[in-house]
């Protein structure tokens, strides 16, 4: 049985749009390094880059905290570091889903040991009801019930990515 639809493609495609128009005038004059948590974030990264009108480097990092589970493990592992240095420069991180908060404070702890210029977040989706920790969400896309959701480049167990909708594993 399909996911059950919670966000239509289209619904997704206009959100994604209004985003990046909003980051491309708030955040500060200069190019933006834009850094996708993997693998998530990586088709929300790839259309949110698209709207921006901004100069824009993308890089990537890669983590784990979930494995085959739908519960986070609660442990960070970086699989994959960034390729380029971003000291001194303006960052945005993004994310697919920010559920505890965990994964993302620890991801920002690292990169501010790097110096950047500033550091924010846009989160696809925001799972406030499951937050553990504090963290600074400055653009979202959706926010959302405790659900275990899949598509638009989330998964579960590495299916499911590929669906343009954002649906819903009951």
């Amino acid at each position: 049985m399909p996911p059950r639809q919670l966000f239509s493609a289209e619904q997704i495609a206009a959100r994604v749009a209004e985003l990046g128009h909003e980051i491309a005038a708030t955040l500060p004059a200069g190019p933006i390094d834009v850094v996708g948590i993997l693998r998530g974030a990586f088709i929300f990264l790839a259309d949110l880059v698209r709207t921006m009108d901004r100069d824009v480097r993308c890089d990537f990092l890669a983590v784990r905290s979930y494995g085959s589970a739908t519960e986070t493990s609660g442990f960070v592992q970086i699989t994959h570091d960034l390729s380029l240095p971003i000291a001194g420069q303006h960052v945005l991180v993004v994310e697919d889903i920010v559920d505890t908060g965990l994964t993302l404070r620890h991801l920002l702890n690292l990169l501010e040991t790097r110096c950047p210029a500033s550091v924010h977040v846009c989160a696809f989706l925001n799972k406030p009801s499951r937050r553990r920790t504090l963290v600074p969400l400055h653009f979202v896309g959706f926010e959302i019930p405790d659900l275990f959701v899949v598509g638009y480049g989330l998964d579960h167990d590495q299916r499911y990515r590929n669906l343009p909708y954002l649906g819903v594993i009951e």
